[in-house]
C-alpha cells in the first residue's frame, strides 16, 4: 500500500519505495505540500518530489540512483574547447545565485525532446525559490552580454549536492554551468552530485547508477558534515563563483577578457 501523507506526517524511508515489479518503481509516498521544510526533510532522506499538473505531490527514491562522482566528470575535447573559449570571451560570465527564479522558470518552460509539459509546476517554483532564500537551493548561471542563456539549479545540504534541472538557450550553456558546479565541488570537497534519474546525456558526462542503499549510505556520511566555506572567510558559503575553481578541470585557465560584472541581487 502506498502511504498517503499530510503536512504533519513524516516521510517514509526510501527503502519502503514500491519495487521494480510495481507500476511506479521508486515511489515512496503521496500527498502533503511542497514547502522548504518538507524539501529539507526529503532530501536528507534521499527523496525528491516529482509530479505533474493536477496530480498530488509524489515523493520518489529510485533504485538504482543516478549520481555524478565529481572526480569522474568527463570533460570532452569539444566541451573543453567551448569552455576555454567562453572563459576568454568578453561578456561571458558564470554566476551563482544571482537569478534563481529566472533559472528555475527557464527550466520549467524550456521544451524538451520527447516530453510534454513540465514537472516543475508553479507550486514547485515557489517552494524551491523560498528554500533558495533560506540557503537550501542554488543556481549556476551562464551569462552572455548581460543575458541569461543557460544554467541549472541544485540543492546543497552539508557536503552533498543534488542536481535538479538544466536549460540552455545557446549551445553548451548548460554544460558549462554544470562544469562550473563540478569545479566548485572538486575545489571544496563535495564528492558527489545526485542526478536522480538515468539519462544518456548525464551518462555521457560521467554519471552512473549506484544502488539505493549505497546512495543512502553516502548521504548519511555527508549531509551532516559542515558545509565547505570560502577559504579565509568563515561566513562566506561555498556557492560563490571563483576563477580558481577551474584549475580542478583545466590544466591552464585562460585569462579572463575582463573582470565579470557584479551579479545582480536575487530578490525575486
Amino acid at each position: 500500500m502506498l502511504p498517503w501523507i499530510d503536512d504533519g506526517t513524516a516521510l517514509p524511508p526510501g527503502s519502503s519505495a514500491l519495487g521494480p515489479d510495481s507500476e511506479a518503481p521508486g515511489l515512496v509516498a503521496a500527498g502533503g505540500r511542497v514547502t522548504p521544510e518538507r524539501l529539507a526533510e526529503a532530501y536528507r532522506k534521499g527523496l525528491f518530489p516529482w509530479y505533474g499538473p493536477g496530480q498530488p505531490v509524489l515523493w520518489w527514491s529510485p533504485d538504482p540512483r543516478m549520481v555524478l562522482p565529481v572526480a569522474e566528470f568527463r570533460l570532452s575535447a569539444s566541451l573543453r574547447k567551448a569552455l576555454r573559449r567562453f572563459l576568454r570571451t568578453p561578456g561571458c560570465e558564470i554566476r551563482f545565485d544571482s537569478a534563481f527564479r529566472q533559472v528555475i522558470q527557464a527550466c520549467a518552460l524550456t521544451p524538451r525532446a520527447g516530453q510534454e509539459g513540465t514537472w516543475i509546476v508553479p507550486a514547485m517554483v515557489e517552494a524551491y525559490t523560498a528554500w533558495h532564500h533560506r540557503g537550501g537551493a542554488h543556481s549556476v548561471e551562464t551569462w552572455v552580454d548581460g543575458r541569461l542563456v543557460g544554467g541549472l539549479y541544485f540543492v546543497a545540504i552539508g557536503r552533498m549536492a543534488y542536481g535538479e534541472s538544466m536549460f540552455a538557450h545557446r549551445t553548451d550553456a548548460s554544460k558549462i554551468a554544470l562544469a562550473a558546479l563540478v569545479a566548485a565541488c572538486r575545489a571544496r570537497g563535495v564528492p558527489l552530485i545526485d542526478c536522480q534519474q538515468n539519462t544518456g546525456h548525464l551518462a555521457s558526462l560521467g554519471a552512473r547508477e549506484i544502488p539505493r542503499a549505497a546512495f543512502e549510505a553516502h548521504l548519511a556520511a555527508h549531509v551532516d558534515q559542515p558545509p565547505p566555506l570560502t577559504p579565509g572567510d568563515t561566513r562566506a558559503p561555498l556557492w560563490t563563483y571563483d576563477d580558481s575553481h577551474w584549475a580542478t578541470l583545466l590544466d591552464a585557465v585562460p585569462p579572463q577578457a575582463r573582470p565579470p560584472a557584479p551579479p545582480a541581487p536575487d530578490t525575486a
